[in-house]
């Protein structure tokens, strides 16, 4: 085996370089979601493998520490060339390390490659184990943002067309910004959205300490929808390499009424396209068949964009502490049965 070298990541541009030259990436292992991590005050690893002169790896994870053991996540990566074995097998082995050096008692990864028979194999070829909760998005529905505007309402449903049509008829003000006022607006939203809709909102410092890590370099806006004085909805979209994501959405009862979300979402399409976006990620879905889980309404209204479902590989573990990951086993199922996930 080839030995790479392998080394913390110290460069921005170097980072985002390599992994914006992956069509797969989105800003789950951007540079800057993990300045964001860093202002929440958690252990960061960034690393970056060389072959020579040339980066062929890369993967970023945060250190989480809970009751139930720590543990580093790392979503939506490694990013690198999953056939080939070498660079694989020194990955994995770095992974380990890591997880160990940091006094972890798994490491939870969420790569960012399509589920499939193979993917699988190769998970478990290297010593991980499905893991009793996700991690990031499982189940995405996509948007090709090389198809007009035309055609993707063509491919819309029937619903979808009315719903739009119903918010075009308003005098409602569509504004995308990235100021502080915006996000202020957005939390004190997101409270009455998640009181409304029974969920645990994020915290103010959560989302606004978010937003600060993504606007400091152009890759964040926040899209809202008023009428008169009144805010009806609000997307927060995250622009990053070849993908714009719908990272949130909140909406007052009025907006739910008058339909303004799909309206906000044709206008980030716009400028994701002028950004060289070529996917439009609608985040988290659920199969049709989950009509029990909290998050069947709003994969149907996803669905009615007309959307490809794309489901990666999901979240594995790579257990370091077999005892101590027992306790963190049974506490995670009974939260996934307890919050319907």
């Amino acid at each position: 085996m080839k030995e790479l070298k392998v080394v913390d990541a110290g460069s921005r541009d170097e980072w985002d370089g390599f992994i914006k030259s992956h069509p797969e990436s989105n800003f789950l292992q951007s540079w800057d979601f993990y300045e964001f991590h860093i202002a929440r005050g958690k252990k960061v690893v960034r690393r970056l493998f060389f072959s020579g002169e040339e980066i062929v790896a890369a993967y970023a994870g945060v250190v989480e520490t809970a009751k139930r053991g720590r543990y580093m996540a790392i979503a939506g990566g490694p990013i690198m060339d999953f056939k080939d074995s070498n660079v694989v097998k020194s990955v994995f082995c770095d992974i380990k390390e890591q997880g160990e050096s940091t006094g972890c008692v798994f490491v939870r990864v969420r790569p960012q490659e399509e589920l499939s028979e193979k993917s699988l194999a190769l998970m478990k070829e290297h010593g991980l184990k499905k893991a009793p909760m996700y991690l990031s998005v499982e189940h995405a529905g996509i948007l090709d943002l090389r198809k007009s505007e035309e055609e993707i309402l063509a491919g819309a449903s029937q619903g979808f067309r009315r719903k739009l049509r119903k918010a075009e008829k308003l005098d409602l003000e569509i504004t995308a910004k990235a100021s502080a006022s915006e996000i202020a607006d957005f939390c004190r939203l997101e409270k009455l959205h998640a009181k409304r809709q029974q969920y645990v909102a994020f915290s103010e410092e959560f989302l606004t300490k978010q937003f600060e890590a993504f606007s400091k370099n152009d890759e964040v806006l926040i899209y809202t929808a008023r009428l008169g004085d009144e805010i009806l909805a609000m997307n927060f979209m995250i622009f990053y390499g070849a993908e714009a994501s719908y990272h949130y959405g909140v909406s007052s009862e009025l907006g739910t009424k008058y339909s303004a979300a799909p309206l906000l979402h044709l206008r980030a399409m716009e400028e994701a396209r002028k950004r060289g976006c070529v996917r439009y990620n609608l985040w988290g879905i659920v199969g049709r068949e989950e009509t029990s889980h909290r998050f069947y309404g709003v994969s149907e209204f996803k669905r009615s964009f007309g959307c490809e479902e794309l489901k990666y590989t999901p979240a594995h573990d790579l257990v370091l502490k077999p005892v101590a990951y027992l306790k963190n086993l049974t506490v995670e199922k009974v939260r996934k049965k307890i919050r319907h996930v």
